[in-house]
Parts: C-alpha cells; sequence; structure tokens
C-alpha cells in the first residue's frame, strides 16, 4: 500500500479494523527498610491513584477524537487502582492530513478524529522484592479502537504522563475491513515501527529494540531509559549518605532488576 497523506482509502462502509495499543510501564526504586517500602508504596498509590488516572485517559479519549460513554474507576488495598472508560463515535474537530503518516500524536490540546466501539484501560500494579530492597510499579494501559485512525496517535502523551524507566509497548491491527470493490484491507496505514510515533525529544532518552511481525500486523518496542542516575532511584535520601561499597551494591541490584524485565531473563 502507497498512500500520500492526502489520500483516502475508499471503503465500503464502516471501517471495521481493530487497532490495539498496549503500553506497560516500569518505574524502580531501591527502599533500604520497611518503612521506606510502605511510604514508597504510598507515594505511588497518591500520583497514580484512580482520579489521577481518569484524568490521562479522558485526555488519551480527546487526543483520539472519541465520547466517553461510561468510567468505571476503582482504587484498590493494599494498592493499585483501575480505570476502564467505554468510548463510541465522537465529532470530527479537525480532519488530519496525516492520518497515513508515521509521525507523532498530539498533547492534549488537539482532537484529530472520530472512532467508534472502543475501550481505554489501565491498570496499576505497585510491588517489592521479598528481601533485596528493590520496589517496582508497573502500569498498563490500553487503548482499543475501530476508525481510521490508529490508538498510536496517543502514545506521545501516555509517554508524557509516566516518569518511567522501561517501556513496552505493543500495536497490533485486527480484523478486516473492505474497499468499495469488496477487496480486503488488513491495515489502512503504512507502518514500519512503533518508534516512529515516539517523538525525538523522548526517544533520544531511551535505548530501544523491535521485534516486529509485519505479515501479522503486529509491532513490539521495547525502551531502557539510557542515563542511570543512582540519586532518581532512593525513596528520601540521596547517595551522599551512602558508602562507596552501599552505592555499588544497590546499582547492582537495580540494574540486575531493570536487565531482568528489560530482557525477560532472571538472573
Amino acid at each position: 500500500m502507497n498512500l500520500t497523506p492526502e489520500q483516502r482509502i475508499q471503503l465500503h462502509g464502516f471501517n471495521n479494523l481493530t487497532k490495539s495499543l498496549s503500553f506497560n510501564m516500569y518505574d524502580i526504586c531501591y527502599t533500604k527498610t520497611k518503612e521506606e517500602r510502605e511510604a514508597y508504596i504510598a507515594y505511588i498509590d497518591e500520583q497514580y491513584n484512580s482520579d489521577r488516572l481518569t484524568s490521562i485517559l479522558n485526555h488519551v479519549a480527546d487526543i483520539i477524537g472519541a465520547h466517553v460513554l461510561n468510567t468505571a474507576k476503582q482504587d484498590y488495598v493494599p494498592q493499585g487502582a483501575s480505570v476502564t472508560l467505554l468510548v463510541s463515535e465522537g465529532p470530527v474537530v479537525e480532519v488530519p492530513v496525516d492520518t497515513f503518516e508515521e509521525t507523532p500524536g498530539p498533547l492534549p490540546s488537539a482532537v484529530v478524529m472520530a472512532l467508534d466501539k472502543s475501550h481505554i484501560t489501565v491498570h496499576t500494579y505497585p510491588e517489592y522484592h521479598p528481601s533485596e530492597g528493590i520496589s517496582t510499579f508497573r502500569a498498563d494501559i490500553d487503548v482499543s479502537t475501530c476508525g481510521e485512525i490508529s490508538p498510536l496517535k496517543a502514545l506521545r502523551f501516555l509517554i508524557h504522563s509516566f516518569d518511567t524507566d522501561i517501556m513496552m509497548i505493543d500495536y497490533r491491527v485486527r480484523g478486516f475491513t473492505r474497499d468499495i470493490d469488496g477487496n480486503k484491507l488488513f491495515i489502512d496505514h503504512e507502518i514500519n515501527s512503533i518508534q516512529n510515533y515516539i517523538p525525538e525529544e523522548q526517544s533520544r532518552l531511551y535505548d530501544m529494540i523491535d521485534v516486529n511481525i509485519y505479515q501479522e500486523n503486529t509491532f513490539h518496542t521495547k525502551c531502557r531509559l539510557k542515563q542511570f542516575d543512582l540519586n532518581n532511584y532512593l525513596f528520601g535520601y540521596t547517595r551522599d549518605s551512602l558508602s562507596d561499597g552501599e552505592q555499588a551494591e544497590i546499582e547492582r541490584l537495580l540494574r540486575r532488576e531493570m536487565d531482568e524485565i528489560f530482557y525477560h531473563i532472571t538472573k
């Protein structure tokens, strides 16, 4: 399929393709004592409670041009939260000229297209190692849409909304639609890599690896923060309060945790 940004595929009826974006982020922290760990979990639960997550997802709905039909949200005990938005076709505020271009999407000041039969969800998972002082916060966001544009347009805003060390991003186009001649279309836009939807000011901060299955319209990109500053991983104090040996051991534990998540291995 070779389309210019101005070209449109003429469809027979509604666009039945389902486009799903899964955005998984990980924030890693070292908590030396039980009290520090509990304080970190409480901080995460406050930072990413269901009210704030609802606000983030409503911005996502605005970006992809969806109308929110229903919102379900829950804060869990002892930790974690979930939010689900059911969304439908929203008003077309501005017809995009870059529908078929691999470009980063907008921040929430612009609405670009209309969708239908869609949902947006987020679940959070704070957890900790039983003995080694590592605490890990994970958030899973799923944006599933039907319509002419991809939920990848919301990716820039999602990265902007979460302070993350590691990201796992999946995008898949499922089903088929038909053109006016009855031919099946299993995808309606060009895509080479999810990386092309991440703006340069964000992508240059991460090392990235792609695993794509083009014939299945399945795309996967994982990202790991390049810079490592120990102070960013200590909760309530700085590295100056630690001996050189303590700093080295904590850095070893943190890097091992990141390696295991990024490469899906256990050392």
